[in-house]
C-alpha cells in the first residue's frame, strides 16, 4: 500500500482525506513560482496545503492564505500546516474562493497561486471527491471566477501563476486578459528534452511585459534519472536530492 503521506525535507504532507495527492507537477509549481519579496500570498485550492507550505518555507517573513471547498481537504490542509514549522504564518479557509472573497475581504496579494481543476473534456473519475478536484463543473472553481477574482485581489504589481496543461492554459489565458491580467512568464514543463509540453507554468501581471519563456525537462534525455536542473530546483524539498 502506498504511504498516506508525502515526506518533504522540512515538513510532511498527510493525504489521506484529499482527493488530490502530492504530485510532481504542483511541486514544480511550488518551487519554480517567482515569490522573492512576496509578504502576502494567497493559495486557492490548496487541497492538502502543498502549495501554501511550500510558499512558506522559501518565504520566512510571508503571510500566507489558503482556500479550499472540499471540506474533507480543508481539514486536512489546516492539520498539515499546524504541523509544519510555520503554523503561525499559514491559515486555511474551508470555503469556496467567491465565499472568501465575498466574506473575508482580504487585504491584496503580492502573489496568487493555483492548481486549478483542469480536464474540461475528458471522461470523469468515478470518484465524485477526485473528480471536483481535478475537473471543471458548473459547481467547481470556473477559470473566469479564478481570473477575475485574481485581477481584484492583486496588489499592483502582484503576480497570479497557474498551473495547467496547454490546451487549457490558452483557454485561461484568454479569461485572463478579459479580466486585465497579462501573461508575463512561461515555464514549459517537459517529461524529457525535445518532448511535447506536460504542462505550462504561467504567470500573469496586472501590467504588460515583455514574455520570459523557459523550459524545464524533468528527466535526462533518454534516461529515467531526474535533470540536473529538475534537481536543483527542488533541491531545498525533496528527500532523495
Amino acid at each position: 500500500m502506498a504511504n498516506s503521506y508525502f515526506q518533504f525535507k522540512h515538513f510532511r504532507i498527510e493525504q489521506e482525506h484529499c482527493a488530490m495527492k502530492v504530485c510532481t507537477d504542483a511541486c514544480v509549481l511550488g518551487a519554480a513560482a517567482e515569490l522573492a519579496g512576496a509578504t502576502r500570498i494567497l493559495d486557492i485550492g490548496t487541497g492538502t496545503g502543498l502549495l501554501a507550505l511550500m510558499a512558506a518555507q522559501r518565504n520566512p517573513q510571508a503571510v500566507i492564505e489558503a482556500v479550499e471547498l472540499d471540506l474533507a481537504a480543508a481539514a486536512q490542509a489546516v492539520a498539515n500546516a499546524a504541523r509544519s514549522p510555520w503554523a503561525s504564518r499559514v491559515t486555511v479557509h474551508a470555503q469556496s474562493l467567491a465565499q472568501y472573497a465575498a466574506t473575508t475581504v482580504p487585504a491584496p496579494f503580492d502573489h496568487i497561486l493555483c492548481n486549478p481543476p483542469f480536464f474540461r473534456h475528458s471522461l470523469r473519475s468515478p470518484d465524485a471527491a477526485r473528480t471536483a478536484a481535478r475537473h471543471t463543473a458548473p459547481d467547481s472553481l470556473s477559470f473566469e471566477e479564478l481570473a477575475q477574482v485574481a485581477a481584484v485581489l492583486l496588489t499592483p504589481a502582484g503576480q497570479l501563476t497557474v498551473l495547467l496543461p496547454p490546451p487549457e492554459m490558452q483557454h485561461f489565458e484568454r479569461e485572463a486578459a478579459l479580466a486585465g491580467l497579462f501573461v508575463g512568464g512561461r515555464l514549459r514543463l517537459r517529461h524529457r528534452p525535445g518532448s511535447k509540453d506536460l504542462r505550462h507554468i504561467t504567470t500573469f501581471t496586472r501590467q504588460p511585459q515583455p514574455l520570459v519563456s523557459r523550459e524545464l525537462a524533468m528527466h535526462e534525455a533518454g534516461s529515467e534519472a531526474y535533470s540536473a536542473d529538475f534537481r536543483a530546483l527542488l533541491g531545498d524539498f525533496y528527500l532523495a536530492f
